[in-house]
């Protein structure tokens, strides 16, 4: 179940458009604790690049900035630009383990078709 943040930051909370599974919260929610970062917040991004036009990119922030909107999904703060909105909107970000390797995939119901590795893609 998903909840609004709380927390006394400047940038508004909307209602969530943008999931994490728990696998990928809990990595996540991992990685701050052994970065001694357990207050950031994940910014999640979609910016130009990669072999199909654009590509996601995740980052740790220690604060929001203007335009920011705020979603906290299984205790996990993440941050999502004004322009990247649209484009993440119905996302599901999980964390999978595979022969290909691991790491954060995007799950995109806006992509009309992505590359073979999964980092970019084309609306």
């Amino acid at each position: 179940m998903s909840s609004l943040s709380t927390d006394p930051i400047p940038s508004p909370t909307f209602e969530p458009s943008l999931s994490l599974t728990q696998v990928a919260a809990t990595k996540v929610s991992e990685f701050l604790k052994q970065h001694n970062r357990p207050h950031a917040l994940l910014r999640v991004r979609v910016v130009g690049g990669g072999c199909s036009g654009f590509q996601y990119q995740l980052a740790l922030d220690d604060e929001s900035r203007e335009g920011d909107r705020i979603v906290e999904q299984k205790g996990v703060r993440m941050l999502i630009d004004e322009r990247s909105l649209p484009y993440l909107s119905g996302t599901q970000i999980d964390y999978v383990e595979d022969i290909m390797g691991a790491g954060f995939r995007f799950n995109n119901p806006n992509a009309a078709s992505s590359c073979g590795c999964g980092e970019s893609f084309q609306v």
